[in-house]
């Protein structure tokens, strides 16, 4: 889900799963909630994991006619 369908960025997915485990770890929480927390945890995770591989393919260079990783460590 990108930033466009949802309006929720990678920085505020980020900090929801962070707040979300320590709301998990910190323990009181009812079977039930922790697996809805849990679920959601996943759902985010994954979100950000595939913003964060499209963010790692844009990032790709032409150099010397062909396409590299800008972290050759040569810069653009």
């Amino acid at each position: 889900m990108s930033e466009e369908k949802t309006g929720i960025g990678l920085e505020q997915k980020l900090e929801m799963l962070e707040s979300l485990v320590t709301r998990m770890e910190g323990g009181g929480m009812k079977l039930e909630d922790l697996l809805s927390e849990y679920a959601l945890g996943m759902r985010l995770s994954k979100e950000l994991t595939q913003e964060l591989e499209a963010a790692q393919a844009k990032m790709l260079v032409l150099k010397n006619g062909s396409l590299k990783p800008a972290e050759d460590g040569d810069g653009l």
